[in-house]
C-alpha cells in the first residue's frame, strides 16, 4: 500500500508505503528515474536514495517483507543543498545518513523518528527544521527542472536561465546527478507514463511528451525503466495511489 502528500517542505512529497509479502499477488511497481532524492526511514534506520538513471526493484534494504518505508521525496535539484552533499556522488545509491552527517545528529534524528506515532509526520518535522538551517537549493538549477518538466529542450532551457552548456552541465551534475540531457529524457518518459495513466493512447502519449513517436518511447522505457510500456501499466493499474521516481527504495 502506497500514500502520498504534499509537503510542508517547499516541494518536497511526504510518502508511506507498506511492502506486500512474498506470496503471489500483484506485481510492486519498479521505481523509476524521476530527478528526485529521498530521505528514507525503514527498519530503525535513515537513509538517502539518489538520484536513479535506471529502474530499481522497489524495497532494496534488509528491511524484508512487509516493512514500512517513509520518506521525505525532495523535487528535483533540491536536495544536494539540504544534505550538503552533490547529487552525483549519491547517483544509483543508497546510502546511511550516517555516512553524510555526524553520526551525533543521525542518532538524535533516528531516536526522535523511532519513538514518533506518524514516522513520516516525524521525519518531515525534522527535515524541516533541517532546511531551516541549510543553504537554498540552486535557483537557476530548480527553474531548470521547472523548464524540463514542462517539456522545454535543453538548449531552450539554458537560455531562458542564462546559463552555457558547460556551465549548465557542471551545475546539473551537482543538482540532479546528471546532465541535463539525462534530466530531460527522464522527465519526458514521466509526463508520457503520466499521460498513458490518464489513459492516452500509447502513441499520442509519446507525441505529447515530446518523443518522436510510439517506439521512440518504447526504447525509452526500456533503457530508463526496464520494462515495457504494457507490462508497467499493467502493474500501474493494480496500484493506486501511483509512486513516482525514488520513493520506494533505500
Amino acid at each position: 500500500m502506497y500514500a502520498e502528500r504534499v509537503s510542508r517542505l517547499d516541494g518536497a512529497v511526504v510518502w508511506t508505503r507498506t511492502m506486500p509479502s512474498p506470496a503471489p499477488g500483484p506485481a510492486v511497481l519498479p521505481v523509476l528515474p524521476d530527478g528526485c532524492m529521498d530521505l528514507l526511514w525503514t527498519n530503525g534506520k535513515l537513509y538517502v536514495a539518489g538520484p536513479d538513471t535506471h529502474a530499481h526493484p522497489p524495497g532494496e534494504t534488509p528491511a524484508g517483507a512487509n516493512a514500512r518505508y517513509d520518506g521525505v521525496r525532495f523535487a528535483p535539484g533540491a536536495a544536494p543543498a539540504f544534505l550538503g552533499v552533490p547529487a552525483h556522488e549519491l547517483r544509483d545509491q543508497r546510502v546511511d545518513l550516517a555516512e553524510l552527517w555526524p553520526v551525533a545528529r543521525v542518532r538524535a534524528l533516528t531516536g526522535l523518528v523511532s519513538g514518533a506515532a506518524d514516522p513520516a509526520a516525524a521525519l518531515e518535522n525534522a527535515a524541516l527544521r533541517h532546511a531551516a538551517d541549510a543553504p537554498p537549493p540552486d535557483p537557476a538549477l530548480r527553474a531548470v527542472a521547472r523548464q524540463m518538466a514542462a517539456g522545454r529542450s535543453v538548449a531552450a532551457t539554458a537560455d531562458a536561465v542564462g546559463l552555457g552548456a558547460r556551465q549548465l552541465h557542471r551545475r546539473s551534475l551537482a543538482a540532479f546527478g546528471y546532465g541535463p540531457k539525462t534530466l530531460a529524457r527522464i522527465l519526458r518518459l514521466q509526463r508520457a507514463l503520466a499521460l498513458v495513466r490518464g489513459g492516452l493512447p500509447y502513441a499520442e502519449a509519446a507525441l505529447a511528451a515530446g518523443c518522436a513517436d510510439q517506439a521512440h518511447l518504447s526504447r525509452e522505457m526500456r533503457a530508463l525503466a526496464g520494462t515495457t510500456l504494457g507490462a508497467y501499466v499493467a502493474s500501474a493499474n493494480r496500484e493506486t495511489p501511483q509512486p513516482s521516481g525514488s520513493s520506494t527504495t533505500a
